[in-house]
């Protein structure tokens, strides 16, 4: 028995039959509509007093039935048969209304969501009337054809600099409306010739937004909940938006939302999801990013209703981990988090699993392919588990052999994108890569620094060595999978806590730095900090910073200022660490 969808209360047996009934009617390929359809619809909503719509395919066959406005009766885009900008749905919706108006925008932008090959909604009088001379009844007043047109003007936002917040530049979908007409001239619209006219404008539009195909076309969304100021919200969109740019997205526009706690099945709201749906359709997004982690049933219901991929900001970090890892040792922990990561969201990952070549479903021939790579992948894990724990141990037997030839170590710390890196070719002439990027380098890099000793001011060699960066809710998985680097936090003598002192989040940074140096399983060494890029600072924030830290050093790696200054005071705290032991 052919469903029925949306509002069904109060519906008697015979007018289900009818509604039923509808799904063996068939339209010429090459019309939108006929005149007996329409009436026949519009009657079965006159009996029923509600709006009902019927969805139809190219070939004619009517393939949904629902109760209600378009906007209640909407095909999930993961289920209709073709979804993508480039072209149209292959399916157009016509719609009974109970006023005598045009379609409104809640119907409109339905259309636009679904793709429509076009929307026609029919103005019904309520009471029908008969035709002069007798013959059928009449119930159509009046009707509107609606169909989606290209927006040439749509451009590309590159991210991260022309990251606008106001949303009030956010474009709409465009479409085209037609005056009221008659069932007859209704009826003499060629379908097949304004659905290739159309398409062939949207291939057209598509390409030339596809000309650089490598990178994401991304929608950032964020939510701000009452434990977040303003403030806060705003640092971690931005840095979400840099994320992003460093894994090789573009973005192209934020949307954002306050909300008093989340939405357990979609983190935002009902009427946001619609809103994140058109603004990905409508700008041609292929990846949406949301501000925090996500459950594995949240990305599901999300990409169910948005119809494009959808990623957390854990995933984007492990993104940008798998690009960055040069070692055996880095590559080994990133495939490790990302299948730690991965392993619980298999599952409904999309119609086709695409990430790991699996099923095309959740059931049947499907299921045996998702559970066979759910099994592969825990084999996986448990043999990079073993190669972890192995190179841990080889780790720890070379960091022994250091501390017994007694040369005092040190660990740059500090949040992404602080000039660790920079540092650490300054002080060394070391040849490590820099860039300003989000973990521009991952894996840990030791080199042989000479300073003064801090007595007798002979030169005392000791070991320096650069981190990887924090970041403000350092996944968990993340923690335990960069064992490498954060053991030579813990196993360093002392550390040099390096600020990027321009980034107006600065403050911020030191705490989160802070909070990850204290769930360590071993308690750091004593830590100096030092407040970088001061050539960029302004005289504020370099007062406010002299006054909460006296005892910090202010230097620009990138211009060598304050490094003799910074030799003398890590002289002191070398003294000072080995003193303590």
């Amino acid at each position: 028995m052919e469903t029925i969808f949306g509002n069904l209360q109060g519906l008697k047996s015979s007018q289900l039959k009818q509604l039923q009934r509808l799904y063996h009617q068939r339209i010429p390929g090459d019309r939108i509509t006929t005149s007996e359809f329409s009436q026949r619809l519009a009657a079965i909503s006159t009996e029923v007093n509600q709006p009902v719509c019927a969805y139809i395919n190219r070939r004619g066959q009517v393939i949904r039935v629902g109760v209600g406005t378009p906007r209640q009766t909407q095909i999930p885009p993961m289920e209709l048969p073709r979804y993508g900008a480039e072209r149209l749905s292959g399916i157009r919706c016509i719609a009974t209304h109970l006023k005598p108006e045009p379609p409104n925008e809640a119907a409109l932008t339905a259309m636009a969501l679904q793709r429509l090959d076009a929307l026609v909604v029919l103005n019904i009088t309520g009471t029908g009337f008969t035709r002069r001379g007798g013959g059928a009844t009449g119930y159509v007043k009046e009707a509107y054809l609606a169909h989606l047109i290209p927006q040439e003007s749509r451009t590309l936002i590159t991210s991260p600099a022309a990251l606008n917040f106001d949303q009030s530049q956010s474009q709409s979908p465009a479409w085209n409306i037609s005056p009221p007409l008659g069932l007859d001239d209704l009826a003499e619209q060629d379908l097949v010739d304004l659905v290739e006219n159309l398409e062939a404008e949207f291939q057209r539009e598509f390409i030339a937004q596809e000309v650089d195909a490598d990178h994401d076309r991304v929608l950032i969304v964020g939510l701000m909940t009452s434990e977040m100021t303003p403030l806060q919200f705003q640092d971690t969109l931005a840095e979400l938006a840099r994320l992003v740019d460093t894994a090789g997205g573009d973005v192209l526009q934020t949307i954002q939302q306050k909300r008093s706690r989340i939405h357990p099945q979609t983190v935002v709201g009902e009427g946001k999801v619609q809103e994140i749906a058109l603004t990905a359709q409508t700008l041609g997004v292929n990846l949406v990013v949301f501000d925090r982690d996500l459950s594995p049933s949240q990305v599901r219901n999300l990409e169910a209703q948005i119809g494009v991929r959808v990623v957390d900001r854990t995933e984007v970090i492990l993104d940008i981990f798998a690009q960055r890892a040069q070692s055996r040792a880095g590559k080994l922990q990133v495939e490790l988090a990302q299948l730690e990561y991965m392993q619980p969201r298999l599952a409904g990952r999309g119609r086709t699993m695409s990430r790991l070549g699996g099923g095309i479903g959740t059931r049947g021939p499907g299921e045996t392919k998702l559970e066979t790579e759910r099994r592969a992948i825990m084999q996986r894990i448990s043999r990079l588990q073993k190669e972890v724990n192995q190179l841990q141990a080889h780790r720890s037997r070379l960091r022994q052999r250091r501390q017994h030839q007694e040369v005092p170590s040190v660990a740059l710390v500090g949040y992404t994108n602080a000039g660790k890196s920079t540092l650490l070719n300054a002080l060394t002439n070391a040849e490590v890569y820099t860039a300003d990027q989000l973990f521009a380098t991952l894996d840990p890099t030791t080199r042989r620094l000479v300073i003064p000793h801090g007595e007798s001011d002979e030169p005392q060699e000791i070991l320096i060595t650069d981190t990887v960066g924090f970041i403000h809710e350092l996944p968990t998985s993340l923690m335990d999978a960069f064992r490498a680097t954060l053991e030579e936090v813990t196993e360093a003598d002392a550390l040099l806590h390096l600020v990027d002192l321009s980034h107006p989040a600065w403050l911020r940074h030191i705490r989160s730095v802070r909070e990850i140096l204290a769930q360590m399983p071993i308690t750091p060494g004593p830590a100096l900090v030092i407040f970088n890029k001061i050539d960029r600072a302004n005289s504020e924030t370099l007062a406010l910073a002299r006054e909460e830290f006296p005892l910090a050093v202010f230097i620009s790696a990138s211009q060598r200022l304050g490094l003799e200054t910074l030799r003398q005071r890590l002289a002191q705290l070398i003294e000072y660490a080995v003193d303590s032991r």
